[in-house]
């Protein structure tokens, strides 16, 4: 696993040379592109946004996240700082998000995350060096966590090409996410147990 010295930036972080691909965007069963290959869907048949690779060009963009690195982390589970594994405790993977524990009682569980999971090695980097995550955060390990759908920008249909209308998390099984041009991979977080930094500290000791 690399360390943090060789980890300029968080694995899914987007870089100013990886600027979404302009493309057409037409209609059809829902939508896609005018120039689509096979690889700008995935398995469930969603349009993902064509955004190119070139990690570590330019400067990172802290903040916006690689669609493909977002999706791939979620996928298999990496870390989304150094995209080694993500850690697993004896109750589950480990999660690390903004302390929201006022939001509704029992948070984060039932949670729809569009942040991969992490490794313990990079929570104390996280908590350093995100501005975020210095307000507040926690640590969370989970025991499920099914993919629920994507997040991306949904489009209605127009006159002349579908019409952009807002960025939602939409669940595959939703016949309205044809319309949806994904840039995230969401999963559920289900059997979710709060995790003291100090026993992260220990872990990785």
């Amino acid at each position: 696993m690399p360390s943090f010295r060789a980890v300029i930036s968080p694995y899914i972080t987007a870089w100013t040379a990886e600027q979404d691909l302009p493309n057409r965007i037409v209609q059809r069963r829902g939508i896609g592109y005018a120039t689509e290959l096979q690889t700008d869907r995935d398995l469930n048949g969603v349009l993902w946004q064509q955004t190119p690779q070139r990690q570590g060009s330019g400067r990172p963009e802290f903040g916006r996240a690689h669609p493909l690195r977002q999706r791939r982390a979620m996928e298999l589970l990496l870390c989304q700082v150094c995209g080694g594994p993500a850690s697993r405790t004896g109750d589950g993977v480990l999660w690390l998000h903004r302390d929201h524990r006022d939001d509704w009682p029992g948070w984060p569980e039932g949670m729809a995350s569009v942040e991969p999971p992490v490794c313990a090695s990079c929570v104390a980097v996280s908590l350093r060096h995100c501005p975020a995550l210095r307000k507040g955060a926690v640590a969370v390990s989970v025991r499920d966590f099914p993919i629920a759908g994507v997040r991306g920008l949904l489009h209605r249909p127009g006159v002349w090409a579908p019409a952009p209308v807002s960025v939602v998390n939409m669940a595959y099984e939703d016949p309205a996410v044809r319309w949806v041009q994904a840039s995230a991979l969401v999963r559920e977080l289900r059997g979710c147990t709060l995790v003291e930094f100090e026993e992260l500290a220990g872990a990785v000791a």
